[in-house]
């Protein structure tokens, strides 16, 4: 035996194909968020963008759950580009009103989302958080601004769970019977160096673990041991030796539904991976007879499904390179 894999305790409660989820924080919550839209779930991807810190992410997540746009002080202007404090600069504008309307619809789609959402996945990436010397508010991004304008502190455990107990009873009063899946971002924090970065990762992962006793709808996915002591290899990261590779989030997917999804979904979800693999398929000869009818078979198999998912881009997709 040259490894030790982790086999994560099943939950207790599964996901089906009928539930809502929707997932936010660090980049691995776009992972999760990627894969369970690539296999039809009803899943809303990290609709505030990327963000690390606890705070930000449950500050984010209140503003859904009131409906409420962020203040004026909030907001600022860099290089000519109107940014918000609390959001990713994807929300970026040259025009302050489209960064507004674009904040308040995500935010109002999220909070009609949220009302009758099953499940909410948040990953948190580190504890290290940024205040601004002038209010000091913790910011989701400081959007490249003057390092003189933050203070940067780590965001102790008892914060943490703090912050969380407000943010889980507002979520309550919304949508009783949510239940929340906790996660540690794997993605390494290098910038705060590796001693730091453990610092950080250390309390994020104790925080999660109070949390997952605490709360009977609130439980824990171990990515972040998945990727450090089963896949333990730095060839299970990508080439910035931060980020893990493709092969590693295949893996962790896997046991993703390995832990929380019933056995009727994990079935459609093999079949489905038959036709996703054929859709992706590249020839190297398009127009050949072998590959159209290639094509036509995978189209049957498509249309087979079209009684219980969507599958019309895909449809599209294949009828497209039909001769």
């Amino acid at each position: 035996m040259f490894r030790t894999e982790l086999t994560p305790k099943q939950a207790g409660i599964s996901i089906t194909r009928k539930h809502k989820l929707l997932t936010t924080g660090s980049c691995f919550a776009d992972s999760i968020g990627s894969s369970l839209e690539a296999y039809k779930f009803n899943c809303l991807t990290n609709p505030f963008g990327v963000m690390y810190n606890p705070h930000s992410i449950h500050k984010a997540l209140r503003y859904a759950i009131h409906n409420q746009v962020p203040a004026e002080h909030t907001y600022l202007l860099n290089q000519n580009i109107h940014l918000n404090y609390d959001f990713h600069s994807a929300f970026g504008s040259l025009h302050k009103n489209t960064l507004v309307k674009n904040l308040t619809e995500t935010i109002g789609a999220t909070h009609y989302f949220l009302k009758n959402c099953n499940w909410l996945l948040l990953t948190y990436g580190t504890a290290w958080v940024y205040s601004r010397t002038d209010t000091g508010d913790i910011v989701a991004n400081c959007h490249k601004m003057p390092s003189s304008l933050f203070q940067k502190e780590l965001f102790t455990q008892k914060k943490f769970l703090e912050s969380f107990e407000s943010f889980y009873k507002e979520l309550s009063a919304l949508n009783p019977t949510i239940n929340l899946i906790l996660t540690v971002s794997p993605v390494r924090h290098l910038k705060d160096s590796l001693e730091l970065n453990s610092v950080s990762k250390a309390i994020l992962r104790l925080a999660c673990h109070t949390l997952s006793i605490l709360y009977d709808r609130v439980f824990y996915f171990p990515a972040f041991e998945i990727m450090l002591d089963d896949l333990r290899d730095y060839r299970f990261y990508k080439p910035d030796m931060i980020h893990p590779s493709a092969e590693a989030e295949a893996y962790i997917w896997q046991k993703f539904l390995n832990t929380f999804v019933d056995e009727p979904t994990r079935q459609f979800v093999a079949e489905w991976n038959a036709v996703l693999s054929a859709i992706r398929h590249k020839p190297f000869h398009a127009a050949s007879p072998a590959h159209q009818q290639f094509i036509k078979e995978t189209i049957i198999k498509l249309e087979a499904f079209s009684n219980t998912i969507n599958v019309d881009e895909e449809l599209e997709l294949l009828k497209r390179q039909l001769l």
